[in-house]
C-alpha cells in the first residue's frame, strides 16, 4: 500500500506529539495554544518514509478529555493506530477511553507504545506493561505487539519502525474503485488560492479540475489543486492524507464534519438505522436517550431509539435507528461512537445498517428481520432484501452496489449467477443492465396486463393504451429508456403487441359486438355512396341516432383499422375513396404534367369544400407537392 495512515491514541501527556517527533522530525502542535499549555488541541499530521521506502502518515490526536471529539475526527481514517501509555503512569481514563473508541470503531491493526521508558526502571517497566495487557483483553488490540520507546533518549525508536513497516506491508489498502468520500476535518484560508480543506481519502481518487460536491451543505465545487502530504500531485489516492484548494466556496460555508463527494455518491439524512452496543462499564441506556453521535469527522446531538426493548444494558447489543437533531453523512457499514450528553464520555458504538433511513415502528418482527437480512446477511441476502425493499423494483449495477455496500467491480460475481438460477430477473437496455427479484417481475408484468386486460374490456375497440398514459399510471417514477426497454422485451417475448404509440395484449384485437358491427356498416355505406362529398361525422352520427360516447368509439375504431382516414377537423374520407382520388390525380398529373384545384374538383365530381382540405392533406403526406396554384407530384411518387 502507497500510503497508510498511522494515529496516536492516549491519554495527556503521555507523550504522543514527542513520539511523532521522534518518529518524523516534525513537531505537530502548530497552535499557539498548544504550544503555550503543551497538550494537542487539533489533529495534527505529520509524513514519515520508512527504510523499504514505504510511506505512511502520523495523526497526532489530542489525549486530553476535553477534546475527545476531535480525536474522533482523527481515528476514522486510520489504518491503524499507536495507543501510546506513558511508563511513569500507566493507563489512564483517557487511556481507557481512546482504547474503547479504537474497539468501537474496529481499528484491528495497531501496536502499543510504551512511552517515556527511561523514567522507570526494568521491573516498573514490566509492572506496566502486564496493565496494558489486562487493559487489552476482549478487545482489537488484545494480540497487538508492544514496544517500549523514549523519545529523548531515542531507545526503541528503531524497533518501533521495524514493527511499523511490518505492519503497514500487511495493511491492506482502501479502495481506489469507489467514489470520492473525504470527511474534513480541517478548514482554513490561504491568501491568494482561498478555501482548504484537509482530511483522509475514504475511498476514490481527487484529481485536479473534478467536480467535487459538499455534502450534507450541497455545495458544487471543484478540485482547483490538491496535495498530499504537502506535495502538489495531480491525482490523490484513498488513504492518502490530502489538502484540496476548493473553488466557489467560501471558509465560512463549510466546516469539520462535511463531507468531500463524487457529485451524488451520498446524501445526508436525519433518521440512521444501526446495530448499537453499549460498552461494559457504561450505564444503561433507555430507550430516547439523548446522545452525541460520531461518523468520520462529523458530530451530531441526537436521541437512541431502542427498536427492540426498553433498556439497553452494559455489555449488551441492540437494534436501533438514531434521531438525529441535524443532518449527518454517512454510509452502510460505516463504524460510529456514541458518547453521553452530559457529562460527556464515550459509551458505545456500532455499525450503521442503514444511512438513510425511514422512521420505524418499534418492536416490529418484519422491521427487526430486515434490519438483521441489511446487517448479517450474505451478499445474495442483501441484493434480494435491496430489490425487494426498494420503490421501483428494478435496480442497475450501480444503484444495487450502493443500496448492499459491496463493491461495484465484484457485484456481478453475485448477481450474474443469481440470475443463471433464475432468482432475479435481467434485462439491459442501451448498455445498462437492470435486475428485479423474480417475485416483484411476476407482480410487475401481472400489474401491466391486469391494466391492459381492463382497458380492453372498458374500450373494446380500441386498439390499444397509449404509451404515455401506461407510463403515466403505471411507470411515473421509471427512467425513460427502461420503460421503453421493458416494453420492447414484452413485444419480443409475445406478452404485448406495440402499434405505433399505442399498447395491447398481445391475443387483444378489437371486436365490435353485433350493434356496433351494424353501425359501422350503415356508416361505412354512407362515406362509399358519397366517395367526394362525405358527410360530416357530427352529423352522420346525429342522423343515425348514436350517442356521443359510443360515437367516438366507433371513431376511434374506423381511424384506428384505416377505414376512414382523417383529412381536416371531423372530415375523413372512405379509405377507398381516396386511393381512387390518389389514382384519378396521379394519372391527370402524369398526363398533363400539373393538375389545379378546379380540375380535381371537375374530375372528383365534387366541390371546394372538399377539394381544397383533400389535397392540403396530400400535400402534408407527400403525395403532391404545391406550386403555386398548381400541384405536381411529390418526387418520390
Amino acid at each position: 500500500m502507497d500510503y497508510i495512515i498511522v494515529g496516536t491514541a492516549g491519554h495527556v501527556d503521555h507523550g504522543k506529539t514527542q513520539l511523532v517527533k521522534a518518529l518524523t522530525g516534525v513537531y505537530t502542535d502548530r497552535l499557539k495554544e498548544e504550544k503555550k499549555r503543551g497538550i494537542s488541541i487539533e489533529l495534527g499530521f505529520a509524513p514519515v518514509e520508512l527504510d523499504n521506502g514505504q510511506r505512511i502518515g502520523l495523526v497526532d490526536v489530542p489525549g486530553h478529555e476535553k477534546f475527545v471529539k476531535q480525536m474522533l475526527a482523527g481515528v476514522g481514517g486510520m489504518d491503524l493506530v499507536m495507543l501510546v501509555v506513558a511508563a511513569d503512569e500507566g493507563v489512564m481514563p483517557q487511556t481507557q477511553e481512546h482504547l474503547d473508541i479504537i474497539d468501537l470503531l474496529q481499528v484491528k491493526t495497531g501496536i502499543v507504545v510504551v512511552t517515556k521508558a527511561d523514567l522507570v526502571d526494568p521491573e516498573w517497566l514490566d509492572l506496566v506493561k502486564e496493565e496494558i495487557q489486562d487493559a487489552l483483553k476482549g478487545t482489537v488490540l488484545e494480540d497487538a505487539p508492544m514496544c517500549a520507546v523514549s523519545a529523548v533518549t531515542g531507545f526503541g525508536i528503531a524497533e518501533l519502525k521495524k514493527v511499523l513497516q511490518d505492519l503497514a506491508t500487511k495493511t491492506p489498502p482502501k479502495t481506489l474503485a469507489g467514489k470520492t468520500r473525504l470527511p474534513i476535518d480541517r478548514v482554513f484560508s490561504i491568501s491568494g488560492f482561498g478555501t482548504v480543506v484537509t482530511g483522509t481519502l475514504w475511498s476514490g481518487k481527487v484529481k485536479v479540475n473534478d467536480s467535487l460536491q459538499i455534502v450534507p451543505e450541497g455545495r458544487d465545487t471543484r478540485a482547483r489543486s490538491v496535495q498530499v502530504h504537502g506535495q502538489s500531485v495531480e491525482v490523490a489516492l484513498a488513504g492518502q492524507r490530502v489538502a484540496i484548494n476548493l473553488a466557489n466556496v467560501e471558509v465560512s460555508e463549510i466546516k469539520r464534519g462535511s463531507v468531500v463527494i463524487t457529485p451524488g455518491a451520498l446524501h445526508p439524512s436525519h433518521l440512521i438505522d444501526v446495530e448499537l452496543r453499549l460498552l461494559k462499564h457504561a450505564k444503561e441506556l433507555t430507550n430516547r436517550t439523548r446522545i452525541r453521535f460520531h461518523v468520520g469527522t462529523s458530530e451530531a446531538l441526537g436521541r437512541v431509539v431502542l427498536l427492540d426493548r426498553d433498556v439497553l444494558k452494559p455489555g449488551e447489543t441492540a437494534l436501533a435507528q438514531l434521531q438525529l437533531e441535524d443532518v449527518v453523512v454517512s454510509a452502510k457499514g460505516d463504524r460510529f461512537v456514541i458518547r453521553s450528553y452530559s457529562p460527556m464520555h464515550t459509551i458505545g458504538g456500532g455499525v450503521i445498517i442503514e444511512p438513510q433511513g425511514v422512521k420505524l415502528k418499534r418492536f416490529r418482527p418484519e422491521v427487526l428481520e430486515m434490519l438483521k437480512t441489511k446487517l448479517l446477511g450474505t451478499p445474495e441476502e442483501l441484493v434480494t432484501e435491496a430489490l425487494q425493499r426498494k420503490i421501483l423494483p428494478l435496480l442497475n449495477y450501480e444503484e444495487l452496489a450502493k443500496e448492499v455496500n459491496y463493491p461495484l467491480d465484484k457485484l456481478a460475481e453475485v448477481v450474474e449467477p443469481m440470475v443463471e438460477k433464475g432468482q432475479l430477473f435481467s434485462i439491459t437496455v442501451e448498455g445498462v443492465s437492470w435486475f428485479a427479484t423474480k417475485e416483484r417481475y411476476e407482480i410487475l408484468i401481472s400489474s401491466i396486463k391486469e391494466y391492459l386486460s381492463s382497458f380492453h374490456k372498458q374500450y373494446p375497440l380500441r386498439v390499444g393504451l397509449a404509451k404515455e398514459e401506461l407510463r403515466s399510471k403505471k411507470f411515473e417514477n421509471y427512467p425513460p429508456k427502461l420503460f421503453n426497454g421493458l416494453l420492447n422485451y414484452w413485444r419480443e417475448i409475445n406478452e404485448l403487441s406495440i402499434s405505433g404509440s399505442l399498447v395491447a395484449l398481445a391475443d387483444f384485437y378489437p371486436t365490435p359486438n353485433v350493434q356496433e358491427k351494424e353501425l359501422l356498416k350503415k356508416i361505412e355505406e354512407r362515406y362509399l355512396a358519397n366517395k367526394f362529398q362525405p358527410p360530416v361525422w357530427s352529423e352522420l352520427v346525429s342522423a343515425l341516432g348514436i350517442v356521443q360516447n359510443q360515437a367516438e368509439e366507433l371513431l376511434r375504431f374506423l381511424v384506428g383499422q384505416g377505414r376512414l382516414v382523417k383529412v381536416d377537423e371531423g372530415l375523413y374520407f372512405h379509405r377507398e375513396a381516396l386511393e381512387e382520388a390518389k389514382v384519378k390525380i396521379s394519372s391527370h398529373i402524369k398526363e398533363k404534367g400539373s393538375v389545379q384545384l378546379a380540375e380535381v374538383r371537375d374530375m372528383l365530381e365534387s366541390s371546394r369544400k372538399f377539394v381544397l382540405p383533400l389535397l392540403e392533406y396530400l400535400d402534408q403526406i407527400k403525395f403532391t407537392k404545391r406550386i403555386q396554384d398548381k400541384r405536381v407530384l411529390f418526387k418520390k411518387n
